[in-house]
This record gives structure tokens, C-alpha cells and sequence, in this order.
């Protein structure tokens, strides 16, 4: 037998002008489940709740999203509409756990692959820096699944730093140093390092000019965007006028899809190196 689909399930508890408006697909971040409910839904969302923990076992919180990423911290409003009443989950990723709270922490599952692509070109004896490091999937993916000398993770939230600092011991990851602070504030006091990942999709480039007072001859730098495809090659030129600004020329080795934001914008990654 066939095991039920949501839209399957639903089809017997909403009409058809309801389903209409019904988005069945949701991430999954540890054992809650996190799902969009259109206006015209909001009176049927704990059926759809209850629908996806009838379907799920290994899910025991639903929540709905309530607005748009905002704030310094990028954090989300969620309102549970099914199950346990807990926001904080613990989510398996690459061998890692990540413990977190949904709400207060920015986290995104769909970063994953991303993730574990980077941590695959990890050199043996690179120093590494995590800008914007959140809970720390992209410290925790690293010093799991490759050989490194260091690695600084640097966050700005104070809830998410101490998930991350939880996370590091939890995961047994050594040779790790993380700081809470602001970048801007933070990194030019720092030694030089091999590679710099700056994953803050919205308004990374704004912050180069930070990342390359640590930069050297020979240093990676991935640099993450949210950008349509005819913007691409301009999002290239604007990376090497900025590096150029500040005295550094750079080679541009690869630029990355890495997920999808809308139907048209792509979140996508620039790999450069400073030469």
C-alpha cells in the first residue's frame, strides 16, 4: 500500500475551493515541522496540523509561519498549530545534531547540500571563518566531516551564539573558537585565514570590505546572495569592484544555485579567491 499524502489526507477535510489555496509542501527542522497556511486557510489550520501529525510519526510540533523573515537577527514569527507546545528541537544534519529554537534562531534546512559542498573542499590546516555562524550548522558540518587547523564562527544574536557554543561541545568539535559580537567589530582585530564563509543571504556584500581585513593571497571566500539569474554576471562584477576598492584583486571560480527563494530568485553562492 501506498503510504498517504497530505493533499490525500486533506481532500477529505477541505472542499475544493479550500484546497485551492492549500500549500502542501513544509520543511522539516528536527522533529518540528514548519508550514505556510494562506489567509483563507487560517480557520482549518489545526486540521492541517493534525494531518501532518498523522502523517509524520517522527513529528510531533507544527508550526505556521506568521510573516517574513525580518529583524537584525532574520528571525521568523511562528505560531504552533498542532502538537507539543515546544519550539526547540534538536535537527540531524551530516552527522551533526543542531539544537535550536525555531523562532529565535535563524536556521535553514534547505542550506544542507550547501553546507556539506563546502565542508567538502575543506582543505588539511585551513584556518576558517564563519561570519554571521548562527547555531553553527556550518562550524558543526566542517569540523565533523574534514580535517581543518581552526575554526571562528562569529554571531550576533545572543540566543543563537548559545545554541551554537552548545552545539560545538555536543558535537565533540575541537578546535573551535566561537564570539559573540559584531563582525564590522570584531574580525579586524583577527589573524589572517584561508577561507571565509559569509552566509547572510540578504546583505553579504556589504560586509567584504570587513571579511577582506583577514584576507590574504590565496584565501576562498563564498559569498552568499539571493539574486535573479539576469542579475548574475552584475552581482560578479560588483564583488570584484568592491575587492578592487580595497586593494585586493580576486579570481571568480565559481558562482552556485544553492536553493530557490521564489519562482524567479535564486539563492545562489560567488566562490572567489583573493590572488
Amino acid at each position: 500500500m501506498k503510504p498517504m499524502k497530505l493533499r490525500d489526507i486533506l481532500a477529505k477535510k477541505l472542499t475544493k475551493k479550500e484546497m485551492e489555496f492549500m500549500t502542501t509542501s513544509f520543511d522539516i527542522v528536527g522533529d518540528i515541522a514548519v508550514i505556510e497556511i494562506k489567509p483563507e486557510l487560517e480557520k482549518k489550520e489545526k486540521i492541517i496540523g493534525e494531518a501532518i501529525l498523522a502523517m509524520h510519526k517522527n513529528i510531533v510540533t507544527v508550526c505556521k509561519r506568521v510573516g517574513l523573515h525580518s529583524g537584525k537577527f532574520r528571525t521568523q514569527k511562528l505560531r504552533i498549530i498542532a502538537g507539543k507546545r515546544s519550539k526547540e528541537t534538536v535537527h540531524k544534519e551530516s552527522g551533526c545534531r543542531l539544537k535550536l529554537h525555531v523562532e529565535k534562531c535563524y536556521f535553514s534546512v534547505r542550506s544542507g547540500t550547501e553546507r556539506l559542498r563546502i565542508a567538502s573542499m575543506i582543505k588539511p590546516k585551513e584556518d576558517i571563518l564563519v561570519m554571521f555562524s548562527g547555531i553553527g550548522p556550518f562550524v558543526c558540518v566542517i569540523g565533523k566531516n574534514c580535517k581543518y587547523n581552526s575554526i571562528t564562527g562569529i554571531e550576533l544574536n545572543p540566543i543563537a551564539h548559545k545554541y551554537a557554543v552548545e552545539n560545538v561541545e555536543m558535537n565533540k568539535i575541537k578546535s573551535v573558537k566561537m564570539v559573540l559580537g559584531d563582525v564590522r567589530e570584531v574580525v579586524p582585530k583577527m589573524s589572517k585565514f584561508d577561507r571565509i564563509v559569509m552566509p547572510l543571504p540578504r546583505t553579504a556584500e556589504e560586509f567584504l570590505n570587513t571579511a577582506l581585513t583577514v584576507a590574504k593571497k590565496g584565501t576562498i571566500i563564498h559569498l552568499y546572495g539571493f539574486l535573479g539569474e539576469e542579475e548574475f554576471e552584475e552581482h560578479k562584477k560588483k564583488i570584484i569592484s568592491i575587492c578592487k576598492d580595497n586593494g585586493f584583486k580576486i579570481k571568480i571560480k565559481d558562482l552556485i544555485k544553492c536553493g530557490q527563494f521564489s519562482p524567479k530568485v535564486f539563492r545562489i553562492c560567488v566562490d572567489f579567491e583573493v590572488i
